[in-house]
């Protein structure tokens, strides 16, 4: 570990960075988080907001300041308001806090026989596992006969079954674990440099929001990024608010493969070997099963970053995660009963912030590295050790408008903003737009 510390020290300088500036926002927590548009999607549908988690408002800071100095390494800087970035979804699609359901809709906190877990139902297979997952033949769309089931039932058995089902479910930890100190695991370092070019080319792999974050952030900042999906299995935020897509994915050259295609698994490798980085999102045995190594590529000048649910090595490399229960595993959550969520898949955002500075990093170094960036790590990260005292929040009515506001009073009696979401200045390239181009450049 000394070796690969050393090597990577533009990473390690990263981090430390990270640390210092979150600690020195801290005193301002409380206010940025009444201002972020996250604190509105967070606690009990019709009751105050939530200053809970105000803790995380200066780590999301903290990266979003450093993806901008990063961008300007290796073209030009970025700036974004990170903690509006984790109530745009919301703001897009017109969705607001639930408490003990998640703002999306798709999870709910279920008791067990021993403790709360985050279910989520995100897919129409998730759903379709449920009856599996209790060992009953109940309605999986009937929330109350699956509360009942689940709570017959201990929590490490239903998440063993729901590992082996590719069910996205977790605990709500009863006692938090020391803070990570990155957001990332570095995992590999190749063993010899790797010239850089002017323009980097970058392969997106991901889909859904974390990894088309970053791949967005890295466009903005100059890189060519090319975003590559299976042409029957297609990103499936194209099936949700047009907007939302546009804002993860313009910029970037579309290509349309059918992985399960001997010769367009053959052309998928052609692309990872001629990119200076791959930015990846499923299970390691997805890798696994087309052959494909990241660390064999990071020793040929192609670094690898992974955006994981609970990380790519040991017990928990395979369980499927989503922003909402991933967050949830990482001590992301409002404690109570029934616990409540943090905003809005929160962990989806922070990890894509945090793969985001890692690729730009690397981008901008001369080493070559395979980097995990799984979202429960992410999400326990930005909760940090540092605790706040509860702060007071109260309604507050103004008479000219007829409108309510919540007010976080401290000293600087912070009104609750809304969320708030950027605006697409242009579409983003249907599916395959561009493959028959960039394979003729193979």
């Amino acid at each position: 570990m000394a070796d690969i510390d050393l090597r990577l020290l533009p990473l390690e300088a990263v981090r430390r960075e990270l640390d210092t500036q979150s600690r020195s926002r801290l005193a301002d927590a409380v206010p940025r988080w009444a201002a972020s548009g996250a604190m509105a999607l967070t606690g009990n549908a019709g009751g105050p907001p939530e200053t809970a988690p105000a803790v995380i408002a200066p780590r999301v800071d903290a990266l979003a300041s450093g993806v901008a100095d990063a961008a300007g390494a290796i073209g030009r800087r970025v700036e974004l308001d990170g903690l509006a970035l984790l109530g745009e979804r919301a703001a897009i699609a017109g969705l607001t806090r639930q408490g003990s359901v998640s703002v999306g809709g798709a999870a709910r906190m279920v008791a067990s026989a021993d403790g709360w877990l985050a279910l989520n139902l995100a897919r129409p297979e998730d759903t379709a596992s449920v009856p599996a997952l209790v060992g009953s033949a109940i309605d999986p769309n009937n929330w109350a006969s699956v509360a009942e089931a689940v709570a017959a039932r201990p929590s490490v058995e239903l998440i063993e079954t729901a590992t082996l089902l590719g069910l996205p479910l977790a605990a709500v930890p009863t006692t938090l674990r020391s803070a990570p100190i990155a957001p990332w695991q570095l995992l590999h370092v190749a063993s010899q440099r790797s010239p850089r070019r002017r323009h980097p080319l970058v392969i997106d792999l991901t889909s859904l929001w974390a990894g088309p974050l970053a791949g967005s952030l890295v466009a903005a900042a100059g890189a060519r990024v090319i975003k590559v999906e299976g042409g029957y299995r297609p990103d499936g935020t194209r099936a949700g608010p047009r907007d939302f897509f546009d804002l993860l994915n313009l910029g970037k050259e579309m290509v349309a493969l059918d992985f399960g295609n001997r010769e367009d698994r053959a052309r998928l490798r052609g692309l990872l070997e001629s990119a200076d980085l791959v930015l990846e999102g499923s299970r390691p045995r997805v890798m696994d099963a087309l052959g494909i190594d990241p660390r064999e590529l990071a020793e040929i000048g192609v670094s690898w970053i992974s955006i994981t649910g609970h990380g790519r090595n040991g017990a928990a490399a395979n369980r499927v995660a989503f922003g909402d229960d991933a967050a949830v595993a990482g001590g992301l959550f409002v404690a109570g009963a029934p616990p409540r969520f943090v905003a809005d898949a929160v962990a989806d955002p922070i990890a894509g912030l945090a793969a985001a500075l890692v690729a730009l990093t690397l981008l901008a170094g001369e080493h070559c590295a395979v980097v995990d960036v799984p979202l429960s790590r992410a999400a326990a990260w930005a909760r940090g050790n540092e605790t706040l005292p509860q702060v007071a929040v109260e309604q507050c009515r103004d008479d000219q408008s007829d409108h309510v506001s919540w007010i976080v009073d401290d000293d600087l009696r912070s009104v609750v903003r809304s969320p708030r979401h950027r605006t697409p200045i242009a579409r983003a390239a249907p599916l395959g737009a561009n493959t028959a181009e960039v394979l003729a450049l193979l």
